[in-house]
């Protein structure tokens, strides 16, 4: 259950994200698990959670699982802010448009969808998450507890204090 409202892995239709903004943080953790995502040229996203102390834990296994590894780690670990050409090479999106093209677009990604087989598209939507590394109960607790944990330390409460006064936290030089 990912922040509440299901993981969409599970979810025999497709799901497509449509981002006419910014997403930060559990924003792009909800992107990860469709199936497909538009955003708008000038969107930016962010995995911003070790600005706060945090860690990205209960999204981390599906945005791994979306964008890999290796850029889990250059953006989680940094902080840093992407824009949408970014999130579209390493695969958070599918595509971005001109704000005015956004609606297009997005009926242009789920038309296809309409001649599919839907009772096809869940079996392939099975199959698909089958053949990729698990995201079980067991990794869900492991990252609810290294989460939890994280929230105990002087780290993330530090950078909470510093966001909520509209500070710099004591370790940004």
């Amino acid at each position: 259950d990912l922040l509440g409202v299901g993981n969409g892995l599970d979810l025999p239709k497709p799901l497509v994200a449509r981002v006419n903004g910014q997403a930060y943080g559990g924003g792009v953790g909800l992107i990860s698990v469709c199936d497909a995502a538009i955003a708008v040229e000038g969107a930016r996203f962010g995995l911003t959670e070790t600005r706060l102390g945090l860690i990205p834990a209960t999204i981390s296994p599906y945005v791994a699982a979306r964008i890999g590894p290796a850029a889990l780690l250059r953006f989680a670990t940094s902080a840093r802010l992407f824009d949408a050409q970014v999130a579209r090479e390493i695969g958070l999106l599918s595509g971005v448009v001109a704000p005015e093209k956004l609606d297009e677009a997005v009926e242009g990604e789920i038309a296809p969808y309409f001649s599919a087989s839907p009772e096809a598209v869940a079996a392939t939507k099975s199959l698909a998450h089958a053949l990729a590394a698990p995201i079980d109960e067991k990794l869900i607790e492991t990252t609810l507890t290294r989460l939890a944990d994280t929230w105990e330390t002087s780290a993330a409460a530090e950078g909470i204090a510093a966001f909520l006064e509209k500070r710099k936290a004591n370790w940004v030089l």
